[in-house]
């Protein structure tokens, strides 16, 4: 199977510039969207129902043009689950999670952290919930697979400038431990696991005009749970395609 994932910061904005077409045409079986910034009454049928997809959306409950995911999906899942299932994490719309017959399919936005303190503290609450949840579906099926914009930068390797951010949110000691305990608890990074050296990123700051000087961050990520890790057949970064500033990231698995 090809799963792709991408935060596209504006599914509406990526539709106009045909880059949500491109990722349509890599025919990829199912795949996840972040940040949408829209509810589905938004939405033009050629974004709603693709041909060949089933398409799964969930939207900010209380700030329009705010967070939001999707699914399109080429297999009907057996069950859909929209959010962590507590309100409080579930607002926002950050969250989906598809049952299959053989394994969960899980994408998500995380939140960024930096409006205020407040925030801040509602990521790091976010991290732990999502982490309970994963470990509850780990129990169920034999695999697990999550992926979306985690918005933090694991190591020095996936960031331009980590001396420059070492103060910076997204890559605070306390968000860089948590996607160490992730991989405590048994997930493995699929990029970092096949490329532990190879350096290549994700997301780059629009206004600094930072993509055309390559100096970003790997914020974008696919997990398996360790024990299909050699099922893994191909984990990479799409930098080729734009119309976010995010590139869309992909995982060939045998499931």
């Amino acid at each position: 199977m090809k799963l792709i994932s991408w935060n596209v910061n504006g599914i509406r904005a990526v539709h106009k510039k045909g880059a949500l077409a491109e990722i349509f045409n890599t025919n990829a079986d199912i795949i996840g969207i972040q940040e949408t910034k829209a509810t589905p009454d938004q939405l033009v049928v050629d974004i709603i129902s693709p041909p060949g997809y089933f398409s799964f959306f969930d939207s900010a409950k209380e700030r329009k043009g705010y967070s939001g995911v999707a699914v399109y999906t080429k297999i009907q899942p057996e069950k859909v689950e929209y959010g962590l299932g507590q309100d409080e994490y579930d607002l926002e719309g950050r969250c989906l999670i598809l049952h299959f017959k053989d394994f969960v399919f899980v994408t998500a936005y995380f939140p960024n952290g930096g409006r205020d303190a407040g925030h801040f503290q509602f990521k790091l609450r976010y991290y732990e919930e999502f982490l309970k949840k994963m470990n509850k579906l780990k129990k169920k099926y034999d695999t697990v697979i999550f992926c979306g914009d985690l918005n933090v930068a694991h190591n020095e390797i996936d960031l331009a400038r980590p001396k420059e951010n070492a103060n910076s949110i997204g890559f605070l000691p306390i968000e860089r431990a948590w996607v160490d305990k992730v991989q405590m608890h048994g997930y493995a990074d699929t990029f970092r696991t096949l490329h532990p050296k190879e350096i290549k990123y994700s997301w780059w700051d629009q206004k600094t005009g930072s993509r055309g000087r390559n100096v970003g961050w790997r914020i974008d990520y696919f997990f398996v749970n360790q024990e299909v890790m050699a099922n893994v057949k191909k984990a990479d970064i799409l930098g080729e395609i734009m119309g976010s500033d995010h590139a869309p990231v992909v995982l060939e698995i045998v499931v």
